[in-house]
């Protein structure tokens, strides 16, 4: 009985001083989860700092006799409230990330956090049991008293369960790896079966050295929400995803790594763009690697504004395989458009999101001007250059009404944008003798057959006649704007161009221009066609 509970106050002491250690490691993490259990900020910053202190207190207490009882009543105390907080969370539907071992081990709470908790509860309870002044032998004294023979016997046991954990670890994760290695198998083959493009390798930077990857299709759909974070940035602060859209502004999250070059070469240019677009947008960048490393990255730069991830959470829920990429946020919370991957995107996402809705010479647009007239076929004049489209009254930006509307269809009934609230909407502003809106049309038919129910619904806003939009054989509604006034409203100079209208009839997207760009935007990339 005695070695038995000397047994249960060292295994409960290995526990909590691994515990405590590995949060006393990471503060903020401690802190951040403490929060994610609901605590208010206040009380979160004091607990996530007390509770690593207070959990070494209770290893320490538990290996001497004179202390043990007491300690063993601070580990029973202190893992019943574990087992209060994790049983009320995962009632509420919730699984915060229990942060158990700080930098050793975190993972989201769950049915086996609670069954561990309990189990070393159950331990700390037989040492209570044992009353003040039966708590087991004395750790010194009953080791004292071994020979040496029995000291090796020890030392070997030790090794031997050291080795197989080891082994039994390195076995979870092969077969772990093994098992994403099929998953990413039989995604291929499904990808190749249904003539869909396969998933892509991306070269992940994580410091010093890249890593390759397999990711799946990167970037969330447009329309989906944005994942809620909190980070805490550079400056201790932390952010969350509602504080910065409580800015009112677009929102553009750009991933970066202080080790990964391209982002280096692309630093200059975010601290003038965080400058000169302060009031139009709110730039932030979310990292990955040190404190340290970041703030002198940033330093060099002047760069400001950047949050810390810990381990890819927050580029693993935007789906973002690699750094730099870049993702548009509206004041609502919704992904406003696809993932910006690489320097040169980021500059495009960057250009149109500050852009007061200009219009970019684009080579698969068919610009229509103002009055409704002149080119619509993307004809270009006797110098070779596409005419110049007069300046439009002020568009909406993200998040903002989308412009009420009432055309007719083809039946000649009239359909307001108010009848159709509550469908996310993919409005297409489209002319059936433009040759680039031709070249898509087999897409759009191919979208209507394939659409998913996360797809926003296709809405047409056409130039022509019935008949002439009749002819092209689509189910989508379409609506006639023979003056293109509807689409130089929400900021489309040509065809085709598309934005997206929420469920609320709000704009959720930057207007696209051209099919390549449009189809992205709906979610349905572009079939590869054979080259003539």
């Amino acid at each position: 009985m005695s070695v038995a509970l000397l047994a249960a106050r060292l295994l409960l002491a290995v526990v909590f001083l691994v515990a405590g250690l590995g949060k006393l490691a990471d503060t903020a993490g401690s802190r951040r989860a403490v929060e994610g259990f609901g605590v208010p900020r206040w009380v979160a910053t004091p607990i996530g700092t007390l509770l690593p202190l207070a959990e070494l207190a209770v290893a320490v207490a538990l290996v001497a006799v004179s202390s043990a009882w007491w300690g063993a009543v601070g580990a029973v105390v202190l893992l019943g409230l574990f087992i209060v907080a994790i049983a009320v969370n995962l009632a509420l539907g919730r699984s915060p990330d229990c942060h158990c071992f700080g930098q050793v081990h975190s993972a989201p709470t769950g049915p086996a956090t609670l069954l561990r908790n309990g189990v070393l509860c159950g331990v700390g309870v037989f040492v209570v049991a044992a009353g003040s002044g039966g708590a087991g032998a004395s750790a010194w004294g009953w080791g004292a008293h071994l020979p040496a023979g029995e000291w090796v016997a020890i030392g070997a046991g030790v090794a031997v369960s050291l080795l197989f954990a080891g082994t039994g670890w390195l076995l979870l994760s092969m077969l772990g790896q093994n098992g994403r290695l099929l998953l990413r198998v039989e995604a291929l083959e499904r990808s190749v079966a249904q003539g869909e493009p396969a998933p892509v390798t991306v070269e992940r930077s994580t410091g010093d050295q890249p890593q390759s990857a397999t990711a799946p299709a990167a970037g969330l759909p447009v329309g989906a929400p944005a994942p809620a974070f909190e980070l805490e940035g550079l400056d201790g602060q932390h952010a969350s995803l509602s504080q910065l859209q409580a800015e009112g502004r677009p929102l553009v999250l750009l991933f970066t790594n202080p080790g990964c070059g391209p982002c280096t070469g692309l630093m200059p240019e975010i601290a003038r763009w965080q400058r000169e677009h302060a009031g139009a947008v709110s730039i932030v960048l979310v990292s990955e690697g040190s404190v340290k490393a970041n703030r002198a990255k940033a330093g060099e730069h002047g760069v400001g504004r950047v949050l810390l991830q810990k381990k890819r959470e927050v580029a693993d829920a935007y789906r973002v395989p690699g750094t730099p990429s870049g993702v548009l946020i509206t004041p609502q919370g919704a992904v406003a458009g696809p993932l910006a991957a690489g320097p040169d995107a980021i500059r495009a996402l960057i250009a149109t999101a500050t852009a007061a809705q200009t219009l970019a010479a684009q080579p698969a647009l068919a610009v229509i001007p103002a009055n409704g007239h002149g080119n619509a076929n993307g004809h270009r004049n006797g110098n070779g250059q596409v005419p110049a489209v007069p300046p439009g009254p002020a568009t909406p930006g993200l998040g903002d009404p989308a412009p009420a509307f009432t055309l007719p269809d083809l039946a000649g009934r009239q359909v307001a944008l108010a009848d159709l609230r509550g469908k996310r909407m993919l409005v297409l502003f489209w002319n059936p003798g433009c040759g680039f809106c031709q070249r898509m049309l087999d897409d759009l038919k191919a979208y209507e057959s394939t659409r998913q129910d996360d797809q926003p619904e296709l809405l047409m806003v056409s130039r022509g006649s019935v008949q002439a939009n009749q002819a092209m054989g689509l189910r989508a509604p379409v609506l006639l704007d023979d003056s293109f006034a509807v689409a130089h409203s929400f900021g489309a100079r040509g065809t085709p161009s598309a934005v997206i209208i929420d469920e609320q009839g709000n704009i959720a997207s930057l207007v696209a221009v051209g099919a390549e760009p449009v189809l992205n935007l709906a979610g349905h990339p572009a079939a590869p066609r054979n080259s003539r």
